[in-house]
């Protein structure tokens, strides 16, 4: 099957940035999400994206109008059913997924393929519930989008290997170099980083300041991030959310999320995305 429209369900950081490079590849793009306010906000940040490398002399305006034909906006999924490929990127949530892809199932062409870019969650049983299991895939893209190389594919128990070779094939068109994982929780990146970020979170609730924990990771294992403020960038309730959801499927404490974690979470301390995480952004 040869790809030629691509849907987007949600417009946020990640459905933004997925969006953008396929339309950068030259692909027609559909971006839907729940509110125009939404949709809308997704849109301005691709072009504001886009208008910043045309100041920087890194794209032209005429590449710019071009990429600017090729994505629509919509709230209503309904607007899918002529893609031939639809990407979910939504709220990291099992049973909202699985609403989702049942409707999906119900719209989308019989051809259609149907990802999702779900960093941790059961590729499976989010593919039941589409009724369509053999043509869903995960598709799991890494924060930023248009700067992080990496495309994790996870096919679930009854994925087609044509639906997997599409997805492949797919992520190389948009410049990423795809890796297939395992169906585990947490594939093979967030399985070994989400951990390290909780055991972070677990010195800090010892008492160890974010900040020396941040600076001995970077300067002693030479990361470009340290692990709490990598998980002020990625979200403490996303990252709570996969830490029980990795104690659910495994049953072994070493993934129960620190209680320093949970506590944030709680106080609605999210990172970055509210203002406060283990830093303070607001300052």
């Amino acid at each position: 099957m040869e790809v030629k429209k691509i849907g987007v369900l949600g417009a946020g950081i990640m459905g933004a940035g997925i969006a953008q490079i396929c339309a950068e590849a030259g692909f027609e793009v559909i971006l839907v999400d729940l509110a125009e306010a939404f949709v809308n906000k997704g849109y301005q940040n691709i072009v504001k994206n886009w208008t910043r490398a045309v100041e920087k002399g890194k794209r032209s305006a005429e590449e710019l109008d071009r990429f600017k034909a090729l994505i629509t906006t919509s709230v209503d999924n309904k607007d899918f059913k002529d893609c031939d490929v639809v990407i979910e990127a939504i709220i990291e949530d099992i049973e909202v997924k699985k609403k989702v892809f049942k409707e999906l199932g119900d719209i989308c062409k019989d051809s259609a393929i149907l990802a999702s870019n779900t960093s941790a969650l059961s590729i499976t049983e989010i593919a039941v519930a589409s009724g369509r299991p053999q043509s869903v895939v995960g598709m799991h893209f890494f924060n930023p989008v248009p700067v992080m190389k990496l495309v994790e594919v996870i096919p679930g128990a009854e994925t087609s290997e044509a639906a997997v070779d599409i997805i492949t094939e797919l992520s190389r068109k948009i410049g990423k170099e795809p890796v297939q994982a395992r169906e585990t929780p947490g594939f093979i990146v967030n399985r070994i980083l989400v951990p390290y970020m909780n055991e972070a979170a677990m010195l800090y609730q010892e008492g160890v300041p974010a900040e020396e924990i941040d600076k001995a990771m970077k300067l002693g294992a030479n990361m470009p991030m340290g692990p709490l403020a990598l998980a002020d960038l990625v979200g403490l309730d996303t990252l709570l959310m996969i830490c029980d959801y990795y104690w659910r499927e495994f049953g072994d404490s070493k993934y129960r999320a620190s209680l320093a974690l949970r506590n944030k979470v709680r106080a609605g301390h999210l990172g970055r995305k509210s203002g406060k995480g283990f830093y303070d952004y607001t300052k």
